[in-house]
């Protein structure tokens, strides 16, 4: 910039600045128009073409008629067509006529042309090579469009928790992203592989089946990729995968195929099969996102495979923890009903169940452990244990009891558990009427009910000290007759103190449940506990609670069938509980 640049330069705030004056005046409306700027004098005048020739935009400059007047280094070097001296459409480039030039690809560069009018009708063509930011923007889409399709995979495939549907997520949604036809083959088992298949579809969605292949069957690539290396000799590759039936729509002139193994945890999981038309062939940045689907698959499937395992160890572990039905007894009847306080584990800790004695005889039980949940139900396991295996040594149920509470107090002290458990256990015994006659010792539990023929209820008599507390406890004992057709009751504090009501705080209580079980004498016993469920459940609404346990047992008598179910009668004034006297 010379002097003559600034000389009477306007700052843009209506001033002008002069040489030797103070402070100018605004200008006004009316202000005389200024005088041109006087050149430099005494500089030379640079070259314009030479100043162009350092441009980063090539320039071609045209006269009137099309003839080409000036073409700069880099232009000659863009667009090697062009002539000086020659008329511009000779060249033969034809976005150099149109309209709206734009961006063209030229020699393998993509060049962008900007025309601008001159004076005298003359024209200039300014030509840039933007060959390499084209190339960063594209490679900056497609490294978006790659993150998004695998932050969608990362996704679907975080959800499944089953080995077969996660299988099916990784090959819908390779399709039609990195192939058109996916098949995904697991590790194999007893001498066969499965696998899944996604096709693409005119539809969105593509179609998945499955099916099942010998593993002496499977093309060499893919056994090689189950041994956890991705294949590099894929000779009949497509020819292998079009003759397993795996290929549909493709044949094997016509389409190009790869093989990519699913990391396991200790070997591969399985290995992605994926083929698409010979079009497409596929490149590393193809086979860096096909290796990068098939770690999110090796991953959703490894975590899936580990969920089942665990899910059926679990429900192994459940199903042995949960009370077990009673044994079939002569002349006895049984009812259960069992309620864990957390549903969702199925097991709680409450127990109850029955041994058959060689007498003919069975040993019942029902007892409540203290906490909830996992380690209650393990312990109930415990107990239920060294019950099944006391009773062939010991069937008088006080005797019994005190050598269950010396086996909790040793487990429980060798362990530093501190756990107790409250019980009623008897032993019931048929009689050639249909009556049973039931001996029954108590361990700190709730008191049994007994439902008489007439409508009476009764209160058993029964007491006793908590097992696995003390080394010696006092045991309770008392022995009850039951008719044909009259049922004792054991139930858990899960009953009585269930909590609910109008203010949802109100314990259900013993009086409740008597009222409960008031004209329900004539009810078979399954029915009857699940009376007791149903109206504990009704009380709880859908509050929190404690394990509730059930067992009822109901004297059938001599060739009765063993369920009825009856309507239940209201309370009538000869129905009302009364304590019996053992």
């Amino acid at each position: 910039m010379t002097a003559a640049d600034v000389r009477g330069a306007d700052p843009g705030d209506g001033r002008v600045s002069r040489p030797g004056a103070g402070r100018a005046r605004p200008r006004s409306a009316a202000a005389p128009a200024l005088p041109p700027l006087a050149p430099d004098r005494g500089l030379p005048t640079p070259d314009w073409s030479e100043v162009v020739e350092h441009f980063r935009e090539g320039l071609i400059v045209c006269d009137a008629d099309g003839v080409v007047r000036h073409l700069s280094p880099v232009a000659e070097r863009l667009v090697p067509e062009v002539v000086p001296g020659a008329v511009l459409a000779a060249a033969g480039v034809p976005a150099l006529l149109g309209a709206d030039p734009g961006e063209f690809t030229h020699h393998g560069r993509r060049l962008r042309l900007r025309r601008v009018a001159l004076s005298a009708a003359r024209r200039c063509w300014y030509v840039e090579d933007v060959t390499e930011s084209v190339s960063r923007a594209d490679a900056l889409l497609a490294e978006r469009a790659r993150s998004a399709f695998l932050a969608v995979v990362g996704e679907k495939l975080g959800n499944p928790l089953h080995p077969d549907r996660a299988a099916a997520a990784v090959v819908r949604l390779a399709v039609p992203t990195v192939a058109d036809v996916a098949v995904l083959v697991l590790a194999p088992g007893s001498g066969r592989a499965r696998w899944w298949r996604a096709v693409r579809t005119d539809d969105e969605a593509p179609a998945v089946d499955s099916g099942t292949l010998a593993t002496t069957a499977l093309p060499s690539a893919i056994a090689e990729g189950l041994d956890g290396v991705e294949p590099h000799a894929l000779d009949w590759l497509v020819e292998q995968a079009v003759e397993a039936g795996w290929l549909p729509g493709l044949d094997a002139a016509g389409a190009t195929a790869r093989v990519v193994p699913l990391p396991g945890r200790e070997s591969a999981a399985g290995v992605l099969l994926v083929a698409r038309r010979a079009g497409r062939w596929y490149d590393d940045a193809d086979l860096d996102l096909v290796r990068a689907v098939a770690a999110r698959g090796g991953a959703a499937l490894t975590t899936a495979v580990l969920y089942r395992d665990q899910a059926e160890v679990a429900d192994t572990l459940q199903a042995s923890l949960l009370p077990v039905e009673p044994a079939a007894a002569t002349g006895v009847q049984w009812g259960t009903a069992y309620r864990p306080a957390q549903a969702g584990l199925r097991i709680g800790g409450d127990f109850y169940g029955s041994h058959r004695l060689v007498d003919g005889g069975s040993v019942f039980f029902l007892g409540d452990v203290s906490g909830k949940g996992v380690e209650a139900a393990v312990f109930t396991g415990q107990l239920r244990q060294c019950l099944q295996a006391l009773h062939r040594v010991e069937s008088q149920p006080g005797r019994l009891l005190k050598l269950l509470n010396d086996a909790l107090l040793e487990t429980t002290q060798a362990h530093g558990q501190g756990r107790f458990a409250t019980m009623v256990l008897g032993v019931v015994r048929p009689h050639r009427d249909g009556s049973l006659t039931l001996t029954m010792a108590g361990g700190g539990h709730l008191p049994p009910l007994v439902l008489r023929a007439s409508g009476e209820i009764e209160v058993v008599p029964l007491s006793g000290m908590l097992i696995g507390v003390v080394p010696d406890p006092r045991i309770g004992e008392v022995t009850v007759h039951l008719a044909p057709g009259e049922t004792c009751l054991l139930y858990s504090d899960g009953v009585t103190e269930a909590r609910g009501g109008r203010r949802g705080d109100e314990q259900f209580g013993a009086e409740r449940l008597l009222h409960a079980v008031t004209g329900c004498h004539r009810m078979p016993a399954p029915a009857l506990a699940e009376r007791i469920e149903q109206v504990t459940c009704d009380w709880l609404g859908h509050g929190d609670h404690d394990d509730i346990a059930v067992l009822a047992l109901r004297a059938t008598g001599p060739g009765r069938p063993g369920r009825h179910l009856h309507a239940v009668p209201g309370p009538t004034g000869a129905d009302r509980p009364r304590e019996t006297t053992a």
